[in-house]
């Protein structure tokens, strides 16, 4: 009698504990779920976060590039014959139309009116949402060839890309198209000056002394500064005289 008691106080005590780990059980394994669920959905919001900026960075490279293919088209024109674009460089190239005499920062007649020419035509294609969306300004960079020192070098690289920007609003000779106020306008927001001395010189010192138009992009979801706060129609004299 007695060990039959035994026997069925134990049983029951065994069946009384099963309901409790059984619980357990089933809590853990809901909490296991419930922890893969909440890390599945972290982790899908995160890939698809990762994927739409991927997707917005993708778009802006392709924006850059029609940018790209746009200059390369003015670029082309039988009238500007000599200029290329260097993209991997993101540079306008004038070649030999924009190569300056030994020491000295001024231009021709010519290279001025070419200037004047070309400057208006990549304004038009600059002043439209894609342009206003990636161009963020266009850097007149000046050069030197390797002869003199370098502070001398470097003034006079400024004065070239500063040239540049000085025929820009020159007054035009008779049988040039003026540029309107809008387009002066255009280019005293968009465009400014840089030097290098002769830190990027090229294979010859007549080749290194020239200027390149550098063509900065905006970020990602950055933002071209407004010019609005600009005097209109101020834009002064030269100061390098002829």
């Amino acid at each position: 009698m007695l060990g039959m008691r035994s026997s069925s106080a134990r049983r029951s005590r065994d069946e009384a504990e099963k309901p409790f780990w059984i619980s357990y059980a089933d809590l853990m394994t809901a909490l296991m779920i419930l922890f893969l669920v909440v890390m599945s959905v972290a982790l899908l919001a995160v890939t698809k976060t990762v994927t739409e900026r991927e997707q917005v960075e993708q778009a802006h490279r392709e924006d850059i590039e029609k940018m790209f293919a746009r200059f390369e088209q003015v670029a082309g024109e039988e009238r500007f014959a000599g200029i290329s674009i260097d993209r991997s460089r993101s540079v306008i190239d004038f070649g030999s139309r924009a190569q300056f005499p030994f020491a000295r920062s001024t231009l021709t007649i010519e290279q001025e009116k070419l200037l004047r020419d070309f400057v208006p035509a990549i304004l038009k294609i600059t002043d439209d949402d894609l342009g206003r969306r990636v161009l963020k300004e266009i850097v007149v960079d000046g050069f030197t060839d390797r002869t003199g020192t370098y502070l001398a070098n470097l003034d006079l690289s400024l004065q070239r890309s500063q040239r540049v920007l000085c025929a820009l609003f020159a007054t035009p000779t008779p049988s040039e198209t003026p540029m309107t106020l809008d387009e002066l306008k255009q280019v005293r927001g968009l465009f400014v000056v840089g030097g290098y001395s002769f830190n990027a010189a090229k294979d010859t010192d007549e080749k290194s002394r020239r200027v390149e138009m550098r063509l900065q992009f905006l970020g990602v979801n950055e933002m071209r500064k407004p010019t609005e706060v600009l005097e209109p129609g101020n834009f002064g004299t030269c100061a390098l005289g002829r």
